[in-house]
């Protein structure tokens, strides 16, 4: 009983870390600058995540021809850059990855 009176705590606190941001920036008036430099977040934090998986795929860095990896994210890169089309980059990102490992 402990253990799911726990869990359900837990996901409660947690639930209601994640809703009071929402609710305080509604209530908010953000300034012209801060709204543009928040658009930012989104992408600095998926470059974050992907980043060392490129070029550390085995723990060390690797930025050699020989990363699979990182020639299917630069590949990946390149088309998203060209088509702005999430689904072609997939496509041919994980396409790339299963011919280069």
């Amino acid at each position: 009983m402990i253990t799911w009176l726990t869990i359900i705590g837990m996901g409660l606190i947690t639930y209601a870390i994640r809703l009071t941001p929402v609710l305080l920036l509604e209530r908010l008036s953000l300034s012209p600058a801060l709204r543009r430099a928040l658009k930012f977040v989104p992408v600095a934090v998926l470059s974050a995540i992907i980043l060392p998986e490129l070029v550390m795929p085995g723990g060390g860095v690797d930025v050699s021809l020989e990363n699979g990896r990182l020639l299917a994210g630069l590949l990946a890169i390149l088309v998203a850059w060209r088509t702005k089309n999430v689904l072609w980059t997939i496509a041919v990102g994980m396409a790339a990855l299963w011919l280069l490992t």
